[in-house]
């Protein structure tokens, strides 16, 4: 029978089996070798809808061509778009130049440290404000994407969809509880890995697996 009116309670113990595979099996990427907001929410963005190996070049790109917030925010839409080009989803684009053009005008330039600055830029949402708040900042926010999803799903033996109000909720719940709140970027960032490398949405690597012994 499912868990889903089941009260969830932490394990210690996951988290601290994900956090030794990160550090076995985690993905050396250019964005986890800093704690720059800005690069950090670029490569966020840009990975939104998009293969880490199809958006590196772009985001090495965007980079070379903006440098920084203030960059970003005082280049053309036409050139910004033309950086873009080959990724889709435009809005995400356009987004990240207002957003950017906002912390010039609201923040002076620098990018804003605290979770709901953050949230109110053009088009960044919860996942996205979380994920660079907790990486950067050590902010207790745990993130929700599809790999984070499935993860728990299995873990916890959830069979709630999570298009659901209900499912949101409980996901998002047990997600806050069951974040490293001493490491919560670190944590984050393997839980996000481990579903995108050993829990995969097909053929995942059950036996051996560091949580066999907890996924319900």
């Amino acid at each position: 029978m499912k868990n889903d009116q089941q009260t969830y309670v932490p394990d210690p113990e996951v988290a601290s089996r994900l956090l030794e595979w990160y550090g076995r099996e985690g993905r050396d990427l250019p964005w986890r070798r800093t704690r720059d907001p800005y690069r950090i929410w670029i490569s966020e963005v840009i990975l939104q809808q998009t293969r880490v190996a199809q958006g590196m070049s772009y985001y090495h790109r965007f980079l070379e061509l903006f440098l920084d917030v203030a960059a970003l925010a005082s280049a053309p839409e036409d050139l910004v778009l033309k950086c873009w080009q080959g990724l889709g989803y435009y809005s995400r684009a356009r987004n990240l130049l207002a957003a950017a053009r906002r912390i010039v005008e609201t923040h002076g330039g620098v990018f804003p440290t605290d979770y709901a600055d953050v949230r109110a830029l053009p088009g960044v949402g919860d996942y996205t404000a979380a994920a660079v708040c907790s990486i950067v900042y050590d902010a207790p926010c745990a993130v929700l994407d599809g790999n984070v999803y499935r993860v728990l799903a299995r873990l916890f033996d959830i069979g709630i969809p999570i298009d659901t109000t209900a499912g949101k909720r409980t996901f998002a719940e047990l997600a806050q509880l069951q974040l490293d709140t001493s490491r919560p970027g670190l944590y984050n960032q393997a839980i996000m890995d481990f579903g995108a490398l050993q829990c995969t949405p097909a053929n995942p690597s059950c036996n051996n697996c560091p949580l066999r012994d907890e996924c319900l």
